[in-house]
């Protein structure tokens, strides 16, 4: 896992605290947060613009935003949406955060990134992440706009330019092949020399216009134990955790923990991840009390059933490895820079 050291011993520091000091068994390790629904695209494996037009119009409050946060308590945030630059004070969002020093996770398709970047401000506590499913033909072609990747590749290279730290999130769906993932990871590594990527099969939403192409759990782990063969793992600068790569290919299996990655917008906490809507509440106590997450799952939830989504089972899998002497050495390992 590629975590900036500083980033991973405040995480470790809070997941000690949590589950040893408190000896709390839910508790959030990252906040979805998404301050609007609005996009300048329309990806055709998201559901997240099929909202009324009046919801489209809203913007979350600035201190409705953070407020939230901090109530949840969690060490990281990730800003989606939506597209969070359509949010006219989205940098005094990142700037509160900041100031309380969340890492924060700018999530963009960066078609806005260039023109908004001065206002923001390089900080260890900040990162870009910006949306890439691959390289120029099969990512204009998911977000159904041309001229995308080149933007975002453009941006990217002026945030590295000044400073920025800069992630990218990769989604890959069943028209991938281990070859299109390899070529995209290995460019965004050692071309654009991005700081960490994460990647994630993708999640069939309900309201998502393609249903036709959304990974099932098989195909997931065939499809990426093949594209880490060959030593590949070990030369990307992959932001998740060894365990959670070891999952994705089938190595091992994990639970679902989405109270770990709560998801809060316009509507609330949402029940029982931000993949799934069956309800909304006012806070993350009452999300994490009042929800039967003994019903949600593979095997219980036909709605579960191929996910194998980073929000569901990268924190049981960062979990797992707390409770492993020899997964944590692994993991510290690849946080100082050696690959496992």
């Amino acid at each position: 896992m590629a975590m900036p050291l500083r980033q991973s011993i405040k995480v470790a520091s809070y997941l000690f605290q949590q589950k040893t000091l408190r000896k709390r068994e839910k508790f959030p390790l990252l906040v979805e947060l998404e301050p609007l629904f609005a996009c300048n695209l329309k990806c055709e494996g998201c559901g997240k613009i099929q909202h009324p037009a009046g919801i489209l119009k809203q913007r979350m409050p600035v201190a409705q935003a953070v407020g939230a946060v901090l109530e949840a308590g969690a060490p990281m945030v990730s800003i989606a949406g939506g597209e969070p630059l359509m949010h006219p004070q989205i940098d005094e969002i990142v700037r509160q955060l900041v100031a309380k020093k969340k890492f924060v996770f700018l999530c963009t398709n960066a078609l806005l990134m260039r023109k908004k970047m001065d206002k923001f401000t390089p900080s260890p506590y900040f990162a870009w992440a910006v949306h890439i499913d691959g390289l120029r033909e099969r990512h204009d072609a998911s977000v159904a706009k041309e001229g995308t990747f080149d933007e975002a590749v453009e941006a990217i290279k002026e945030a590295k330019r000044r400073g920025f730290r800069v992630t990218t999130n990769s989604t890959f769906f069943n028209t991938d092949t281990p070859q299109t993932i390899i070529e995209v990871l290995n460019y965004l590594n050692d071309d654009l020399k991005v700081d960490e990527m994460m990647l994630s099969p993708a999640y069939a939403y309900e309201k998502a216009p393609d249903q036709e192409h959304f990974l099932g759990v098989q195909q997931t782990r065939e499809l990426f134990k093949k594209a880490f063969a060959g030593g590949n793992r070990k030369k990307w600068r992959l932001n998740q955790s060894p365990l959670f790569l070891d999952f994705l290919e089938g190595k091992v299996d994990f639970p679902c923990t989405a109270w770990a990655i709560p998801s809060y917008s316009l509507f609330g906490w949402q029940r029982p991840c931000y993949l799934m809507s069956d309800g909304y509440v006012t806070t993350y106590k009452e999300l994490v009390e009042e929800t039967d997450w003994e019903k949600y799952g593979r095997g219980k939830d036909p709605r579960c059933a191929n996910c194998m989504a980073h929000c569901g089972y990268e924190p049981t899998a960062v979990l797992a490895t707390m409770g492993s002497l020899k997964e944590s050495l692994r993991a510290a390992r690849e946080t100082l820079g050696g690959r496992d």
